[in-house]
């Protein structure tokens, strides 16, 4: 997710409010009222998030600057109704207390908004301090502002984010959590919907080295530099200069900003790509706005309601979808995400052996049927007959887990080769597996796809032998195929 990147006087308007932008106090109804909406707050298991993010794998991270972050973000798929979550991960010594870590957690979990990306959870263990937060799938405002591949952002989409943006930070505001830390634009995220949410990583505080900024002490608010502490007024500060962002598709000093601004010069700072999609009086407007979030003394910034209640009556087609604005296909998030895995699937991904040793038994041979029914004549020969007692010893090996017997007997009905059984190709590959020898484990399995191209099975365990051989990338990516091809069954 993501490329790698990363003051005027006083103005009011008219509460002007569009019955189809809703208040900042009802934002977290959906949350109280509709049932599973919102998962409650809960902690995770390492295990389950290492499951979730493949090991913790890079191909899974999702943080801008990647690798280099750091605290890295991953994103991951839950067993557990196949939920998309985002995973920041820190290393102990950001929170050395892990009962103040969960405290914390405990406190952002409450909050329930569709204006955040919601913590829904966390864990420690050992070292490892985790967030879990819902995945949002069309990454940060940074990219869609400064690093935009098809389309700028529409200026009625900027207006949008500022508004979404500010009622966050009321709603917030109003349960008790006024304070946001390092307030940028890689913390804006796009849900599936094209809607701006705010990351509710911003909520945490990082209890060991206070620092509330991580970016360019341009950009920091100047009370900030003088306390080391962060105010409610310092969060107002920050959203000035995601303001700034906003009109002009660049990241400004505000310094640099306000002089132009004081010179009269406001309209350098915009944008071109918005030239000629916003009149002179609403640029002015949202300069001022910016002026005010910027002013030097704390005490001179308006408030976050009353942020809200000036960026409502400048939104502009209001009743136009966010992922129509964006330019979004809205089924985009949902072609992206995998095929939820089977229970076979989960079982092959974890290479549990024992799970699938339970699935190969319960399922049996039902699957051989397209395969080898055309040869069913032939059972009646006596050669047939002792083909078909192999396979029976060995089913019954199997089952005892008597590995060693049950692939003589499985290898002596295959080398018999007057029945194409995939089912026993399987069941031998699964043998080789829980024997150690995961090369000849893949070589069965993909003669099983050889067999019969389009079942899942057989991609499934292939993944598990590509784990249990360290070709994790190829054993996700043959995953995938496997869950691809029971969604296309399912379908039909």
């Amino acid at each position: 997710m993501g490329a790698r990147c990363s003051k005027l006087g006083f103005c009011f308007w008219s509460s002007n409010i569009d019955s189809n932008i809703p208040r900042s106090s009802d934002l977290d109804k959906g949350g109280e009222t509709e049932q599973g909406k919102w998962p409650a707050f809960r902690e995770y298991g390492l295990d389950e998030l290492k499951i979730a993010t493949s090991g913790f794998s890079v191909d899974n991270i999702v943080s801008e600057h990647g690798e280099k972050a750091p605290n890295v973000v991953y994103k991951g798929h839950l067993e557990d109704g196949g939920h998309l979550i985002a995973v920041k991960r820190f290393h102990k010594s950001a929170w050395p207390d892990a009962r103040q870590f969960l405290d914390e957690a405990r406190m952002v979990g409450q909050l329930r908004s569709e204006r955040l990306a919601n913590l829904l959870g966390c864990c420690y263990e050992g070292d490892d301090r985790l967030l879990v937060a819902e995945f949002m799938p069309h990454e940060t405002l940074s990219k869609h502002l400064f690093h935009w591949d098809t389309q700028p952002l529409k200026w009625a989409m900027r207006l949008r984010v500022a508004l979404y943006l500010a009622q966050a930070l009321d709603y917030c505001t109003g349960k008790g959590r006024a304070l946001y830390h390092d307030l940028n634009a890689y913390r804006v995220l796009f849900d599936q919907e094209g809607n701006p949410r705010l990351s509710c990583f911003g909520l945490m505080k990082n209890s060991r080295d206070g620092k509330s900024y991580s970016t360019n002490l341009a950009f920091t608010p100047p009370e900030y530099l003088r306390t080391g502490r962060i105010t409610p007024e310092s969060v107002v500060f920050s959203f000035g200069t995601l303001l700034l962002d906003l009109l002009s598709g660049k990241h400004i000093p505000p310094t640099h900003a306000l002089d132009l601004i004081r010179g009269k010069n406001y309209l350098v700072l915009m944008d071109s790509c918005l030239e000629g999609h916003f009149s002179n009086d609403e640029g002015t407007q949202v300069v001022r706005l910016a002026t005010r979030c910027l002013q030097y003394e704390p005490r001179e910034r308006p408030n976050v309601k009353s942020l809200v209640t000036n960026l409502t009556s400048l939104q502009k087609e209001a009743d136009v979808a966010s992922h129509v604005l964006m330019g979004m296909s809205q089924e985009t998030p949902a072609q992206e995400q995998s095929p939820r895995l089977s229970p076979l699937g989960e079982a092959c991904s974890r290479v549990d052996l024992t799970a699938i040793h339970e699935i190969l038994e319960t399922t049996g041979y039902k699957d051989d049927e397209g395969v080898a029914n055309e040869l069913s004549f032939q059972m009646w020969t006596g050669q047939i007959q002792d083909t078909l007692n192999s396979r029976k010893r060995g089913d019954t090996a199997f089952r005892a887990k008597d590995l060693t017997t049950a692939i003589d007997c499985y290898t002596e009905f295959i080398e018999g080769g007057t029945v194409v059984s995939p089912s026993v190709l399987a069941r031998r590959s699964l043998c080789y597996l829980m024997s150690n020898k995961p090369q000849e484990a893949l070589a069965d399995a993909m003669q099983a796809q050889a067999v019969y191209s389009e079942w899942p099975t057989a991609f499934y365990l292939q993944a598990a032998a590509l784990f249990s051989l360290g070709m994790d990338s190829d054993a996700r990516e043959t995953l995938g195929d496997g869950a691809a091809l029971e969604a296309r069954r399912k379908r039909h």
